[in-house]
């Protein structure tokens, strides 16, 4: 996973879980999600033409396109005002193939941090499916809770971490960021029950809807 980009992903992350509560409007939410999707397409692709054909180097790269595929698509289609049923279905395969890199991190790359970090994207991801391939608008709260907190604790903290030489994966690490992340998702579920809390709607925004 390159950590640069890894860094983006948490920003944009926590952007479109808040885009899910309403706090953010779709349209304001597309230009990060478009400027991140083509940094994660950019770099795999000059990362793939570096690797001078290492099989491994490729396969780490190409987890990426997941990611800028996903950021891509939603920032078009918040732009174009298009059904998101589309991005839902895609994400279904890309909640499959995250559950595929999680055993490689465990038992390819020998970094089980990575393999549960792998697992919680497959969760988001599998939620975006249900959410928005399905139409179950009962999940559209925890779906947005859950991705404004893993945004951070899978993205920018491990991303921060290998940057500056302090990520060190371990059992043990990775015991502890399961506990932590399986703790988000109950507070995430506690305030996805409570009822939203009453906004003004600017006039725009009204006469719009």
């Amino acid at each position: 996973m390159n950590q640069v980009g890894l860094l983006y992903v948490g920003a944009v992350l926590l952007l479109n879980g808040l885009m899910l509560l309403g706090r953010v409007p779709a349209r304001s939410a597309a230009a990060l999600n478009l400027f991140v999707g083509a940094l994660q397409c950019l770099t795999p692709t000059v990362l793939i033409i570096q690797a001078g054909g290492d099989q491994d180097a490729i396969l780490g790269a190409s987890g990426l396109y997941l990611f800028g595929f996903t950021y891509l698509y939603v920032g078009v289609a918040n732009l174009a005002n298009l059904e998101p049923a589309g991005i839902g279905w895609f994400s279904l395969f890309v909640a499959g193939a995250a559950v595929v890199y999680s055993g490689l991190s465990f038992w390819h790359d020998h970094d089980p941090v990575f393999g549960v970090i792998w697992l919680a994207w497959a969760l988001l991801w599998a939620l975006f499916f249900a959410v928005l391939g399905l139409g179950a608008e009962r999940l559209t709260r925890f779906t947005g809770w859950l991705t404004v907190f893993f945004s951070q604790p899978t993205c920018t903290v491990p991303a921060f971490l290998a940057l500056t030489g302090g990520y060190r994966p371990s059992a043990g690490l990775a015991w502890l960021a399961a506990a932590l992340l399986a703790a988000l998702t109950g507070v995430a579920a506690l305030l996805a029950r409570r009822a939203p809390e009453p906004r003004s709607v600017p006039a725009a925004t009204a006469a719009a809807a």
